[in-house]
């Protein structure tokens, strides 16, 4: 797509987490100052600052948002578009959109994975849809239709149409997506997020090429997920 666009912002705490880190790590510091005065002892003090620093910081891990850069030409490639786990390569009906078979791989990511998003293909976002459901585990199949998910539908410079589908999973109830109709939209941006353990189906023509497998972990906006025809 000749010149890709750089929109990247610097950020290694994700923007989404700001107010709830800020926040949670005031209200721990002033319950903190409280027990040293209600108590002559520090122990209370100091079990509460273990056990909640300690919760503080599994939440922290969970909105680092690194930044990278993909290396090499873009050029029908599609990337994983969120850190995690491969757990389906196949073709599947998509019977909402396309009305046929695709390739579909989906993405599954931990509670203890990076949950930012990114684009995996250059292109146009051709529309946004949220649509409400249930909050079925995430890696079940029937996660991908039943529960609460946000669908992108990108094109991409040769003119075929991309499915990314952000779903919400068991824990995860809140999708935030950063896509807007009519923009462009390049590899490197993000996408949006999803908190807590969740899933990213990415919906392609049958004529791509599979570069996963089931069980292979990834690496959002770096791993190669597959190429189109």
């Amino acid at each position: 797509m000749g010149e890709r666009i750089k929109k990247l912002k610097k950020i290694r705490i994700h923007r989404e987490g700001t107010n709830e880190l800020t926040l949670s790590a005031g209200l721990i510091l002033a319950i903190g100052v409280l027990l040293l005065r209600i108590f002559d002892s520090q122990i209370p003090f100091w079990i509460f600052i273990i056990i909640f620093g300690a919760v503080w910081l599994m939440v922290l891990n969970f909105y680092r948002c690194p930044i990278r850069y993909f290396n090499g030409d873009t050029e029908k490639l599609v990337v994983a578009p969120a850190d995690g786990k491969v757990v389906v390569v196949e073709e599947a009906e998509e019977n909402e959109y396309f009305h046929d078979k695709r390739l579909m791989i989906s993405i599954f990511m931990s509670p203890l994975n990076v949950h930012a998003n990114w684009f995996p293909v250059d292109g146009k976002v051709k529309f946004v849809h949220h649509q409400n459901g249930n909050y079925h585990k995430a890696w079940l199949p029937k996660a991908s239709e039943e529960n609460e998910h946000s669908d992108i539908m990108i094109t991409t410079p040769e003119g075929e149409d991309i499915l990314v589908r952000q779903i919400a999973g068991a824990l995860a109830r809140r999708i935030v997506t950063y896509a807007k109709e009519n923009e462009d939209c390049y590899i490197d941006e993000h996408l949006g997020f999803i908190k807590l353990g969740s899933r990213v189906d990415v919906f392609l023509p049958l004529t791509a090429k599979a570069c996963v497998t089931i069980g292979q972990p990834t690496t959002g906006d770096q791993t190669v997920i597959a190429k189109l025809a």
